[in-house]
């Protein structure tokens, strides 16, 4: 994988990591530290300014909700002309050095959506709650049987060449964007693949399958994003 093969943008959405950033960030490899941006949704413990310190640009997304995040990196990213994205949790729960297996898959085998798949068998014992894994399973199968592909994770690693991120028209603001993209990507019949990753407990608690309300509201969101009376129905 040549460098002049791409030019990326690194999209990282980020609430209150102030634990974690730094590693993230750090174990970038050093072909892909050109373009690296955090969406800060809202920290109050200073993740913006620690990305800050270690060379990112930080892009403020007032909205709360990660799917706003990701837009925010996005329409920021643009200017700077990215041909590939690349989009990477700051819990430190991905190990950034696998972004160049995800990036070598798509340029390799002319993909235009590579996920990082967690289950594939890089998941540390206990990284994954049960909660998650089941959350995977029914989403996965659910859109298999509406969409007949099927996908082995929802895992937030993942890139995305620009021109097919730009035609998917994201639109989801908080917990359904994983889904929607890939959801999108079938519809507009693009080549999609996997790759596996590892996958280790995260710095701090998630916001997501860490409460019970968060668990219960992503759910609802991912399955109402899939289902019959979803906007994309």
């Amino acid at each position: 994988m040549k460098k002049n093969d791409f030019k990326s943008a690194i999209i990282i959405p980020a609430l209150n990591e102030a634990e974690s950033i730094a590693e993230v960030i750090s174990h970038i490899p050093e072909s892909f530290r050109e373009l690296i941006i955090v969406a800060d949704n809202g920290s109050s413990d200073g993740t913006g300014d620690i990305a800050k310190q270690l060379g990112a640009h930080v892009v403020f997304a007032s909205e709360r909700g990660y799917g706003s995040a990701c837009l925010a990196g996005i329409a920021f990213a643009q200017q700077f002309q990215p041909n590939i994205y690349i989009f990477l949790d700051a819990d430190y729960s991905d190990h950034p050095e696998d972004m160049s297996e995800i990036v070598r898959a798509l340029l390799e085998k002319n993909l235009d959506l590579v996920i990082g798949s967690r289950t594939l068998g890089g998941a540390e014992p206990g990284a994954l709650l049960p909660q998650a894994r089941f959350g995977n399973w029914l989403a996965t199968g659910l859109m298999y049987l509406r969409y007949g592909h099927l996908y082995s994770d929802l895992g937030p690693f993942r890139t995305i060449r620009a021109e097919a991120l730009y035609s998917l028209d994201m639109q989801d603001r908080n917990f359904g964007w994983t889904v929607e993209m890939q959801i999108k990507a079938l519809r507009q019949r693009l080549h999609v693949g996997e790759v596996s990753v590892r996958y280790r407990k995260r710095i701090g608690v998630s916001k997501i399958t860490g409460t019970l309300k968060g668990t219960i509201y992503a759910g609802v969101k991912i399955l109402w994003t899939i289902g019959p009376y979803g906007f994309l129905r």
